[in-house]
């Protein structure tokens, strides 16, 4: 059967935590009709609650109908998806994920789905579940897809008018080099950022500790964020972005021994050309990339 796009569309979102239900609210407000999958019926209560979908079943049929389909479920999950599931999805559907790793997701999705698209839209807060979904999530941020020799390209413009009318960023990359620049600017961030919170709580003393809580500012809370999120997706992260994950630790590990020879050398020489450096590199990197 043809793919085609429509105004409205009937989509199915697997999945009604932070992505799901915030791809579930503002598909609905740009007129499309959603079908929400949870995997407990407490949940899908939750879920007609906050009417996160116009449907919302425990029951993958519900599917049957979608023309486009986003499995928003945890790692773990989508590379392990059920029975049930895989045959609930209609062979003629768009099928797409938001998944923070991709060279596993496109092994384990081109070989179940004839029009899978692997895409992961760059976004999120430090809330996580069903309470979590928000309007406009998406807006002026990075939707990135990582397409193999077997993506059919009707079923990536499929996806790419989807996510261009929630204000996405569209990024086309290989996934190789997805799951190595995620590791560098996404995974490790959040390893190193518990790695501060967890030394925090380790070393200080009860009156160190209660002064550093009084006196803690926003540079500590913007350095602290990323590392204070949902837990199980801090594991996934690591376990199935693990070789890329091994190797910026490496790196980063050898700019710590640098900062802590020059320190234990009192070279302040050097560690200001270190700083100065960073410094730099911050405005290159951050400061024209929000440009």
């Amino acid at each position: 059967m043809e793919l085609k796009t429509k105004t409205s569309e009937n989509i199915g979102i697997v999945g009604l935590g932070l992505i799901g239900g915030s791809l579930g609210l503002d598909l609905q407000k740009r007129g499309h009709t959603v079908y929400g999958i949870t995997h407990r019926e407490k949940t899908a209560q939750k879920a007609r609650a906050r009417k996160l979908a116009q449907v919302v079943s425990t029951d993958p049929s519900v599917l049957k109908n979608c023309s486009l389909i986003y499995i928003a479920l945890p790692l773990e999950q989508l590379l392990n998806p059920s029975t049930a599931l895989i045959n609930a999805i209609p062979k003629n559907a768009v099928v797409t994920d938001v998944g923070s790793v991709k060279v596993p997701v496109l092994k384990t999705w081109d070989e179940l789905h004839p029009h899978f698209v692997a895409s992961h839209p760059m976004t999120g807060t430090e809330e996580s579940g069903i309470n979590a979904g928000r309007h406009n999530l998406f807006k002026n941020k990075p939707w990135v897809v990582t397409p193999s020799k077997k993506t059919d390209p009707k079923a990536l413009a499929i996806v790419q008018q989807i996510s261009l009318s929630l204000g996405s960023q569209w990024i086309i990359s290989e996934a190789q080099i997805h799951d190595e620049a995620v590791g560098l600017i996404s995974h490790l961030p959040v390893l190193i950022s518990a790695a501060l919170l967890n030394t925090l709580s380790a070393d200080a003393k009860p009156s160190l500790y209660s002064l550093a809580k009084s006196i803690a500012s926003s540079g500590f809370a913007d350095t602290s964020r990323v590392g204070g999120g949902n837990p199980e997706l801090g594991v996934s992260m690591a376990k199935f972005n693990k070789k890329n994950i091994e190797r910026h630790l490496a790196s980063y590990r050898h700019s710590l021994d640098l900062f802590e020879k020059y320190l234990l050398e009192e070279n302040w020489s050097e560690l200001e050309k270190i700083l100065i450096n960073s410094q730099e590199e911050r405005q290159n990197f951050i400061l024209k990339s929000t440009n």
